[in-house]
């Protein structure tokens, strides 16, 4: 993999990081990860490294203990995780994008008193947004959260948080009808509130349950839960921003930065997929020679690669202009669509150079081939990812006639 998914213009510091990150995949995580996710199996020695390396903290300001580094960086850093195994670059995710939306949108209290804990990994992020009816369309939600004095009172079933169970901290979108009259648009009524528990599953705090895992075809080891609000009290000032109404937009901002995050997964997950198909086909003979020397087999070795080099490059323009200042929604979009559709390619085409031993749980390929179409839906599917494009292509485009 030395000749593809290279960066150009990266500093020294952000090539050492990469190469520490780098050097920990492949001795750290490559060589138990398909066991661990045979056994559905936290791996917690593995998230131990990670903290230790200081990824909990890699976008944090240093002002609060973290490393202060930009979304390309971590962007990059995800891909390479990816590459060992794409659940543990999950389990950062959802921290990172919480993390992202408190540097971003916390008041000065929120940030001074989460962020160098999250930045040591002391308090593991975790976001809440979807709900069992909901899918693609936020404005449905109906958990809500009702004032009463200084505290909110939360009810509601929310779905799909990735490290439900290990989190300490949730941030959960509700609808919040305190100031916002009936007939208020439904993305100007939602509010984010951050939520602190103990880790694990049951009755984690008085009013909050978070049940077992939910059992999943791949995306094994970390966990993915329900989150259940019965009478759970939140104090006001734990209102991301210490302002009502404004959690849709703040929950967009984190997504859309997330929507990188998933596209580096497809590209590590992509390069993995390559790396086995190209070894294998060097390795495994027909007709008296490797069938890498078919022109077949050659002809999807091209196609991967190109696919692979596609995906890595749009990722990286869409972390730089986001860390540009710049609005990157397109960009973001564009980048996940494409490197989740091109993943699915890429390990099916390693799929099938593997023949029937691709079809065997001895073969890393079988675990690829089960996780790859996870990153078709998360972060917003094919189809939103399109909404979004077109949308802002008509912005950019407008006729004027």
């Amino acid at each position: 993999m030395a000749r593809l998914a290279q960066t150009a213009g990266l500093t020294d510091v952000q090539q050492e990081i990469l190469s520490t990150v780098r050097d920990f995949v492949d001795k750290e995580i490559i060589p138990v990860a398909t066991e661990l996710e045979h056994r559905d199996e936290y791996p917690q020695a593995i998230v131990d490294g990670l903290r230790e390396l200081g990824l909990f903290g890699l976008m944090i300001p240093e002002e609060y203990g973290g490393l202060g580094e930009s979304l390309l960086t971590y962007a990059l850093c995800v891909e390479e995780i990816a590459r060992g195994w794409m659940s543990v670059s999950g389990i950062i995710n959802t921290h990172f994008i919480v993390a992202y939306m408190l540097k971003q949108h916390g008041t000065q209290e929120q940030k001074d008193h989460f962020l160098p804990r999250m930045a040591a990994g002391d308090i593991r992020g975790a976001f809440s947004m979807s709900e069992p009816g909901l899918g693609s369309d936020v404005s449905a939600i109906t958990s809500k959260a009702v004032k009463d004095g200084d505290e909110y009172v939360l009810n509601g079933q929310k779905m799909w948080l990735t490290n439900g169970g290990t989190s300490s901290l949730v941030a959960v979108l509700v609808r919040s009808d305190e100031g916002h009259p009936e007939g208020t648009a439904p993305h100007r009524s939602m509010t984010t509130f951050l939520v602190e528990k103990k880790p694990g599953f049951g009755e984690v705090r008085p009013g909050l349950t978070i049940p077992g895992k939910i059992d999943k075809m791949g995306y094994k080891g970390v966990d993915t839960t329900e989150l259940i609000m019965d009478g759970l009290r939140v104090p006001a000032d734990r209102v991301l921003g210490g302002v009502t109404g404004r959690g849709f937009y703040q929950m967009m901002d984190g997504v859309e930065v997330g929507r990188v995050n998933v596209a580096a997964r497809g590209c590590g997950v992509a390069q993995r997929a390559f790396e086995l198909g190209v070894r294998y086909a060097q390795q495994r003979h027909t007709f008296g020679k490797p069938i890498a020397q078919h022109q077949a087999i050659q002809f999807k070795l091209a196609d991967m690669a190109t696919k692979v080099e596609a995906a890595h490059a749009m990722m990286v323009n869409a972390a730089r202009k986001k860390d540009s200042g710049e609005r990157n929604d397109l960009e973001a979009g564009m980048a996940k669509y494409l490197a989740s559709e091109y993943c699915k390619e890429v390990v099916e085409d390693a799929f099938r150079i593997h023949g029937g031993y691709g079809f065997s749980k001895e073969y890393e390929i079988e675990r690829l081939y089960r996780e790859a179409p996870m990153l078709l839906i998360g972060e917003g599917t094919a189809e939103i990812q399109k909404m979004i494009i077109g949308r802002r292509l008509l912005e950019e485009y407008r006729f004027q006639g």
